[in-house]
């Protein structure tokens, strides 16, 4: 029986066919993705837009320049707080420590700045150290950081050697950390933050235009990042497609590349306008697009990502394939903890002060619901950190518009944990339907 041989011309040109996918091609894959339950960010998008129009029907202030760059703040501690949760969801685990540790971040940074005499307890132990000056914000900051980022490890490890389920060692958790947190404040109540850079952090706005010897130039800071944004992602998505190029694996169409460059071209120009018709473009903001980018990088991009992946969609199988699955669990942990500082230092920057109720009341809470809303799913492996920002602005969106509205606490309660329950919902069809499909 005789075989058919290949030439290398012949094969060249079979994976060239294999490559190239035409836009009608590509628009019936997605549909039948769709169709199986692989909706990606659809419901979430369509859930925005729905938002948007109600509020904007009930209240005209919704809309305007003021209460988007207002909402941008609003939600920037929350997203940068959930972007640690992404992955540990991706890891199938949970975490409900973050809302204090992001308060003994806060609170730490609060102290230090103030110098050995704003901590009871620890300020006698630092002065016959040495340490009688108020810290500089970022030795402040940096030592914040590398405490919270010890707790999360300290909870990993617990979680990992000694086999616990990672609801209860982070539930201890939150009690501790929450007795932290009132210890370190004392009977002060209120401690407030007067370091300029801490404050601007969540208080300072690009300016839109440059003043130099007394010469006013026409350099719009917002524009610039605005560009150089735009200019990333294209760059960003033209490398991909010709790394996939070159590596003979099938590609998006080029068309739809470009579409996509010039969606976010649209979406960045509209979003640089309506906050420069306001204060300008806020530098919290861009401190959450910097976070989000680089997360979405090591999530993607990199081998830690996608062994956090792997061990999300079948711990067994990846420690078979020589993951090491404790180093990245106990990883994550501390990831998750270092991005609840972070976000705990936004908040306290944006309120200008921490106090005894701090990393309490419902952050924790939105703090999960954010991601999970935003499309990452309960169950492990599946999910990206831009759904950490997604479902942020669901949140704060729907808060801000019940506010704007005078709704009571209560009500806000109501519909925030509908809308939760909505994506647990749109989470749980969707994962049937892709099972029902053969489609991991």
């Amino acid at each position: 029986m005789s075989e058919t041989q290949l030439t290398p011309t012949s094969e060249r040109s079979i994976l060239k066919e294999a490559q190239s996918q035409s836009l009608g091609q590509y628009v019936s894959a997605y549909i039948k993705r769709l169709r199986s339950g692989d909706i990606g960010s659809l419901p979430i998008i369509l859930g925005l837009i729905v938002i948007t129009i109600i509020f904007q029907s009930l209240n005209e202030n919704f809309l305007t320049p003021r209460n988007f760059v207002n909402l941008i703040v609003q939600m920037a501690g929350i997203t940068v707080i959930a972007i640690g949760v992404v992955f540990v969801l991706l890891l199938g685990e949970i975490d409900l420590s973050i809302g204090y540790v992001s308060a003994v971040a806060a609170v730490m940074v609060a102290l230090l700045l103030r110098g050995p005499a704003g901590i009871s307890g620890v300020g006698a132990l630092m002065t016959r150290l040495g340490l009688v000056e108020p810290w500089p914000w970022f030795a402040a900051v940096l030592m914040a950081m590398l405490l919270v980022a010890l707790i999360g490890m300290v909870q990993g490890l617990i979680i990992t050697r000694f086999q616990l389920p990672s609801f209860v060692v982070t539930l201890a958790g939150l009690l501790v950390w929450n007795g932290v947190v009132l210890i370190l404040i004392g009977a002060g109540g209120t401690v407030i933050i007067q370091d300029s850079v801490i404050i601007s952090i969540a208080n300072y706005f690009l300016p839109r235009e440059l003043v130099v010897n007394g010469t006013t130039l026409p350099l719009n800071f917002g524009w610039l990042v605005g560009i150089v944004v735009v200019g990333i992602f294209a760059i960003g998505q033209a490398s991909r497609w010709v790394s996939r190029r070159k590596r003979q694996v099938s590609t998006t169409p080029l068309v739809i590349i470009i579409l996509q460059i010039a969606a976010v071209a649209v979406v960045t120009a509209v979003l640089v306008y309506v906050c420069n018709l306001d204060r300008g473009v806020p530098l919290v903001g861009v401190i959450m697009l910097i976070l989000l980018t680089f997360f979405s990088f090591l999530a993607t991009r990199t081998r830690f990502g996608r062994y956090v992946y792997a061990i999300g969609g079948n711990m067994e199988a990846a420690r078979r394939a020589g993951i090491n699955v404790t180093r990245i669990r106990v990883t994550v942990f501390m990831l998750s903890s270092l991005m609840a500082g972070l976000g705990g230092v936004v908040l306290a920057s944006r309120l200008r002060s921490v106090d005894t109720a701090a990393g309490g009341g419902d952050l924790l809470l939105i703090s999960i619901a954010a991601p999970v809303i935003g499309g990452t799913s309960l169950f492990g492996g599946r999910g990206r950190v831009l759904s950490a920002l997604l479902g942020a602005l669901v949140i704060a969106g729907v808060n801000n518009g019940m506010g704007l509205l005078g709704l009571s606490a209560g009500v806000k309660f109501v519909v925030t944990g509908l809308v939760l329950l909505a994506a647990v919902l749109v989470d749980a069809i969707s994962r049937r339907g892709r099972a029902q499909s053969g489609i991991a």
